[in-house]
């Protein structure tokens, strides 16, 4: 793959890399930095309703799933970039063929062609 090329998918990598980092942030910030009392309002000595205590647990395991998902694509976005320094990005981590830009340009942090992440994921691989 040549420079110019492999600028544009750093530059989309790195705008992703940093969309998620926000979303993170905004994640902890708004949910998982919170005390069920904090969220609820309740200032006063008064105990929780059981009800609320109970959607907190909800959106906090909720958002740390999102939070454990974001992360995963963090990491393969990492990845992505270091093998654009590395000078192999694009190619296959399996077959070690070239990945077409149409996949590329689907999806920038792709690790492998269509063929063989199709079948990595029929094995349960992926």
């Amino acid at each position: 793959m040549n420079k110019k090329k492999a600028l544009k998918y750093k530059k989309q990598l790195l705008e992703e890399r940093q969309r998620i980092l926000d979303d993170l942030d905004h994640l902890q910030s708004d949910t998982l930095n919170r005390s069920a009392r904090d969220s609820s309002g309740n200032l006063s000595g008064y105990s929780i309703h059981i009800a609320d205590t109970a959607d907190e647990d909800y959106t906090r395991s909720f958002s740390l799933g999102l939070a454990s998902g974001k992360q995963k694509i963090l990491a393969e976005i990492e990845k992505a970039l270091d093998k654009i320094e590395e000078g192999k990005y694009g190619k296959c981590e399996n077959c070690g063929g070239t990945i077409p830009m149409k996949r590329l340009n689907a999806k920038p942090s792709a690790r492998y062609c269509l063929k063989c992440a199709q079948k990595m994921e029929a094995e349960g691989l992926i």
